[in-house]
């Protein structure tokens, strides 16, 4: 009767081979939630600052407003006729590793 080989160990090799791979997953779909979270934002600071523009006041209050803490600081608005642009920087994972910016632009009637 032949014996299998000795496989103690076998689980602890597999993990070490994966760790990494689950690593990078793990750190992908945080940055997937990361601009997820980012887009909704813009697009809700993009409607307050429309809103805003349409009554006469300052758009950039606004919109820093409608924004969470960690975001408010790194906003900048453009305004044109037809309405507000937010450019908003995805928040980062790595310090320095940049992960672009975001726009979401937003119109409303005029007010005035």
């Amino acid at each position: 009767m032949s014996r299998l080989p000795d496989a103690r160990g076998q689980a602890a090799v597999e993990l070490v081979v994966l760790l990494p791979l689950i690593c990078v997953v793990l750190a992908g779909a945080w940055r997937a939630v990361l601009a997820a979270h980012a887009q909704w934002s813009a697009s809700a600071a993009a409607r307050a600052a429309a809103r805003a523009h349409a009554i006469g006041l300052e758009t950039l209050p606004a919109a820093q407003r409608a924004l969470p803490a960690s975001l408010d600081e790194r906003v900048r608005i453009e305004e044109d006729g037809a309405g507000v642009a937010v450019h908003l920087p995805v928040p980062e994972i790595l310090p320095g590793v940049d992960l672009g910016t975001l726009t979401a632009r937003a119109t409303f009637a005029s007010q005035r």
